[in-house]
């Protein structure tokens, strides 16, 4: 086999496993499965006020950022939980930066929310 078709082969195997990846996110944690709900609110509102190319550019990012940032926050406390079962204050520290990452994610996300909405709400 080519070195070319055994690349092929690999990136399509890492393909695989991402979206075992993202349907484990979907159906394990909670916190994903709201933010797919609000996600799904969100497109019905991108249809419903018909925004613009770049308003839906600007929305599918921001969806985008949260949900990969929460994935990371939770590979990072699945890892931080099987290396230290008990409290650790430094393990604690860990999580709650992670954790931190989410909300910044997030309070991006409602920024360009606010940005795109309230001019086809006023």
């Amino acid at each position: 086999m080519s070195k070319i078709s055994t690349f092929i082969i690999g990136r399509l195997r890492g393909c695989g496993y991402a979206f075992k990846g993202a349907l484990l996110l979907l159906k394990t944690e909670p916190s994903i499965q709201v933010q797919t709900g609000i996600m799904m609110v969100m497109i019905i509102l991108g249809f419903y006020f018909d925004i613009t190319a770049t308003e839906w550019i600007l929305q599918i990012f921001a969806i985008g950022l949260v949900m990969s940032v929460e994935g990371v926050n939770t590979a990072i406390e699945a890892i931080a939980d099987f290396i230290h079962p008990d409290f650790h204050n430094k393990i604690g520290f860990i999580k709650d930066v992670a954790a931190g990452a989410v909300f910044i994610a997030a309070i991006t996300a409602v920024v360009i929310g606010f940005i795109i909405y309230i001019p086809y709400f006023v």
